[in-house]
């Protein structure tokens, strides 16, 4: 019997997640392409229980999603990002669909949709519409629609979406059965760094759905703290990626000779200051969010802040490393070029200015001392 704790299976999934950190970084090279997915790290995901360690200790994982083993996740996140953030933004995803059913799924629905976890299934979050119109569940019980901007679009074969009645009214979570390399199209997906995460647009009209396949209620997809809070987890894979760019940019100045500069070594302790401020924010970011002294307001806020936080050491990062560099950087040879494309890309996340005004607003009307805002003690 095993007698491992839930801390020990998340020292475990670290360790895992180191090898495949390894793996991914050595192939992501030649699956950055318009094509290209990382089908074999997904793989190591699987084979290696990082699918699965989202599952609750008690049905049968590793809990890395609660206490204590959620402190352990910010670093798993952290270390697939580092390898690959295509990798990072799919697996991501999965940790997300995960914990939702976790949350809002029934005694049974959990116990079937785990079970396909550990069948090697992927799973996904897909909840952007095309503009003006919406994913709908029709009195047919049938879907009409389609799902843009979803990563692992022909890989996710269990895909967590959201339905409405109208666009822009609250949103119903279902977990929907996908075939591998059906009903996606990634001919929109042109960009500019992230092209190995397989984004594009499913279509998924006429799909029947049954009640088991509905989770929890109308807008429990957007309750407080867990919809914006969540926020923190590609945080963290963003922070692998600035970890990556900032290597390669280290590795270039002593491979080169160049270290000894004393601008070039300005530069780089201007980036560890960001690297490691960045890191900061997220670690204490996945903490606060299991913080029960906080309101739920008070929680998003700080998570805003560290997604913003990190953002800004990656930008940060990015600049420097590529003025230290210079155009040998901007070379398809080079190591640097593909891991900045990518983390570029990456940190483009939906509304940051309204992120940073809703956390100021709610340090504004919070009271009490700066000590006390994230401490509880200031409520």
């Amino acid at each position: 019997m095993d007698q491992r704790t839930p801390l020990d299976l998340a020292y475990d999934a670290v360790a895992a997640a180191r090898q495949v950190a390894v793996a991914a970084s050595a192939r992501a090279g030649e699956q950055d392409r318009d094509d290209g997915f990382p089908a074999e790290d997904v793989a190591d995901l699987a084979r290696l229980g990082l699918l699965t360690a989202l599952i609750p200790f008690d049905e049968g994982g590793a809990g890395l999603g609660e206490e204590p083993g959620a402190t352990k996740l910010a670093e798993v996140l952290r270390l697939v990002g580092y390898g690959s953030l295509a990798l990072g933004r799919i697996y991501e995803g999965h940790v997300n669909a995960l914990q939702l059913i976790a949350r809002y799924g029934t005694p049974a629905q959990r116990a079937r949709l785990f079970a396909e976890a550990r069948a090697g299934h992927l799973f996904g979050v897909w909840n952007t519409d095309p503009p003006g119109d919406c994913l709908k569940l029709g009195d047919d019980r049938r879907l009409h629609g389609v799902k843009t901007f979803a990563s692992g679009a022909g890989f996710v074969t269990r895909a967590l979406v959201t339905v409405k009645r109208e666009p822009g009214s609250s949103p119903l979570m279902l977990v929907v059965r996908l075939e591998p390399g059906c009903r996606a199209d990634l001919g929109g997906w042109r960009a500019h760094g992230m092209r190995a995460s397989a984004t594009g647009t499913v279509d998924f009209e006429g799909i029947a759905v049954t009640g088991d396949e509905i989770l929890g209620g109308w807008d429990d997809y957007h309750r407080q703290p867990v919809f914006s809070g969540g926020a923190w987890r590609f945080a963290a894979v963003q922070l692998g990626g600035i970890e990556a760019v900032f290597d390669a940019w280290r590795s270039h100045l002593a491979g080169t000779g160049r270290g000894g500069d004393p601008h070039q070594l300005a530069r780089l302790g201007e980036g560890a200051i960001a690297l490691e401020g960045a890191r900061s924010w997220v670690e204490r970011a996945a903490r606060t969010v299991f913080d029960d002294a906080l309101p739920p307001e008070r929680i998003v806020a700080f998570v805003n802040l560290a997604r913003l936080a990190v953002e800004r050491a990656g930008l940060d990062v990015l600049r420097l490393a590529q003025r230290s560099v210079g155009l040998q950087g901007f070379l398809r040879e080079h190591p640097l070029e593909r891991l900045s494309r990518d983390l570029a890309t990456y940190l483009r996340q939906p509304a940051p200015d309204r992120a940073l005004t809703t956390a100021a607003e709610e340090i504004l009307k919070a009271g009490g001392q700066a000590w006390g805002l994230w401490t509880g003690d200031g409520r």
